[in-house]
């Protein structure tokens, strides 16, 4: 990559920050469960806010999102625009939390229904984590070394590791360092000064590959209207226009249908967000560690805020790339991303750190190096920690209720680690999917739609029961894993499919989009028949657990909690997200 001087010491400074945060905060943390699992629940609104984007934005952004842009345009914005769904966690739900005290998700869900739904929502939550946050981390990590030093080799002796490797290890390794000592203090505020080096870093690449491109009229000239269309992505050809779409859609829903259909991006898409969003430990948990309601709240939408960043500063990004590589103007670029004359979607998942090694000059390069460390060791640290709670506080402390305070932090610890390891045996799977963003929300779209069924119509319906959420997330959760299990053998083994008309590859066959929406559907129906089949549940109990069972009290402690500003800014977010819609158009 030719660094020089400069470049190392961006480098050099970064790492030396993230040590300098740790240390401080293990000179200030005590050996308690609530202080390394939440940070003494005493994070400020801007931390809170800051964190929730960093572990967003990691790894499964620079290099499958750029590499999305790269080979699809602003298709996969639609995603990055579920920036409203932030603004449902702060108005919605953080109440919830913040009354209830919990530490977890699925200690949230005990509370509102049983001890069973908690451990089994804990196992799909770990179970999530491993095909999704870890091994996609880790590959990720793998990828940019890969890209950045493609010489790099260290033989062991009974092993070769190529660069993909090395770094692999080498993001596991520094990441949980820092996670393992620190808890969530040390991860949410070096996710604070990760968030404006990754946001520095990423806006340099766009800035510079503009530039190197000609400015923005030239990259709408070279990558054309379709890529700049979040909707004509999504719509079959010559049926613009017309109700024909959704008769298509449903007729062909069995099968593959190209890139992102518009049916399943309307219906689908919100659903895994606002899952993710609002429901997820590897998320929620930074707004668990706020003092109170009014600073979950103010963090909350301080992240949809910073969540509009992603669209400029990775998807353009890939779209630069793309356009440089077409344009012919870097040749390097063309050759990097094209085999036999054909755009490889692989290849694109480089787009990002292409960009770094290729366009930008001596020195800018160390400090866009220092943001993609950020972006991958952020994400990584968030899911570390994430993990370890959700084992240390759902299962171990259940199973040893009279562990020390010492004993939890270090089997949190303990925890990690194995996490981690599961997780290096998953990248093979990973490496044979279609694409790292894709693969992320195909896996997402079969285990969330549970999820999301539970907590909403938990916290919108007193009526429902245990037995009905139980239900619903076994049911779900065998849908999910029955999906992974028939496209596992076809990412794994080169050439393998099912026969043709098969159940399996009928199976197999569905869009991805579709099979959540079946399996949200099912979920729905499961939760609510079995409630109503069943007695309703003690309504003393749930007390302030959903919006029937609210007292006075409630109400007016939580109305307290905001005022003019939080209701200006939320408003204010939801109007740069339709001048998005309305600008990419085409």
């Amino acid at each position: 990559m030719g660094f020089e001087t400069l470049d190392w010491i961006a480098i050099s400074t970064y790492f030396a920050l993230l040590l300098a945060i740790t240390w401080w905060v293990v000179l200030r943390s005590r050996d308690t469960a609530d202080d390394y699992f939440l940070a003494g629940r005493n994070l400020g609104w801007w931390v809170v806010g800051a964190s929730i984007f960093a572990s967003n934005i990691g790894s499964e952004h620079l290099v499958g999102l750029a590499g999305s842009g790269c080979t699809d345009g602003v298709a996969m914005a639609h995603y990055e625009l579920h920036a409203w769904c932030l603004l449902i966690l702060a108005w919605v739900f953080v109440p919830f939390y913040a009354r209830s005290k919990v530490f977890t998700m699925p200690e949230f869900l005990e509370r509102r229904f049983s001890p069973a739904s908690r451990w089994v929502l804990s196992v799909i939550s770990l179970v999530g984590y491993v095909l999704t946050k870890i091994a996609v981390g880790i590959f990720a990590g793998g990828v940019v070394f890969r890209t950045l030093l493609p010489e790099l080799r260290l033989d062991l002796g009974f092993v070769v590791m190529d660069s993909f490797w090395i770094g692999s290890f080498l993001v596991i390794i520094l990441t949980g360092v820092y996670t393992v000592a620190g808890g969530l203090r040390a991860v949410v505020y070096t996710d604070a000064v990760q968030t404006v080096v990754l946001v520095i870093g990423s806006a340099l690449v766009t800035i510079f590959g503009l530039k190197a491109l000609g400015g923005w009229g030239q990259l709408r000239l070279e990558c054309g209207s379709d890529m700049f269309n979040l909707w004509k992505p999504l719509i079959p050809a010559g049926m613009q226009g017309t109700w024909e779409p959704v008769m298509s859609e449903t007729r062909i829903a069995w099968y593959f249908n190209g890139n992102y259909p518009w049916l399943g991006m309307l219906f689908c898409a919100p659903i895994i967000g606002l899952w993710y969003w609002c429901t997820d430990q590897y998320i929620v948990q930074r707004a668990l560690g706020a003092p109170n309601e009014r600073e979950a709240r103010r963090g909350s939408i301080c992240a949809a805020f910073l969540k509009l960043l992603p669209v400029f500063i990775f998807i353009i990004p890939g779209m630069i790339c793309f356009a440089l590589a077409k344009s012919g103007k870097i040749a390097e670029l063309r050759e990097a991303l094209y085999t036999a004359g054909t755009l490889d979607n692989e290849k694109c998942q480089a787009a990002f750190p292409l960009l770094v090694r290729h366009i930008l000059p001596q020195g800018v390069r160390g400090i866009v190096v220092a943001g993609l460390l950020a972006a991958l060791m952020s994400s990584l640290s968030s899911v570390f920690n994430a993990s370890s709670t959700l084992f240390t506080m759902d299962f171990y402390s259940k199973f040893r209720p009279g562990a020390s305070q010492h004993k939890l932090v270090w089997m949190g610890r303990i925890a990690t680690v194995v996490m981690v390891i599961i997780g290096l045996l998953w990248v093979p799977v990973i490496q044979g999917a279609r694409g790292l963003y894709h693969y992320l929300q195909s896996v997402q779209g079969y285990l969330a739609p549970p999820i999301f069924v539970v907590f909403f119509l938990g916290i919108f319906s007193k009526r429902l029961n245990s037995k009905g959420c139980l239900a619903a997330l076994v049911v779900g959760f065998l849908l999910g894993v029955f999906r992974l299990a028939v496209d596992t053998p076809i990412k794994l083994i080169e050439g393998f499919q099912y026969q043709q008309g098969s159940l399996l590859w009928i199976v197999s066959n569905i869009y991805f989009q579709y099979y959540s929406l079946f399996i949200f559907i099912v979920s729905v129906f499961v939760m609510i028949a079995v409630s109503w089949w069943t007695s309703a549940p003690s309504y003393d109990r749930i007390s302030g657990l959903t919006y029937g069972t609210l007292n006075e009290e409630h109400r007016r402690l939580s109305r307290g909690s905001w005022d003019l500003r939080e209701v200006a800014a939320s408003a204010l977010v939801l109007l740069v997200i339709l001048a998005a819609y309305l600008y990419f158009n085409g």
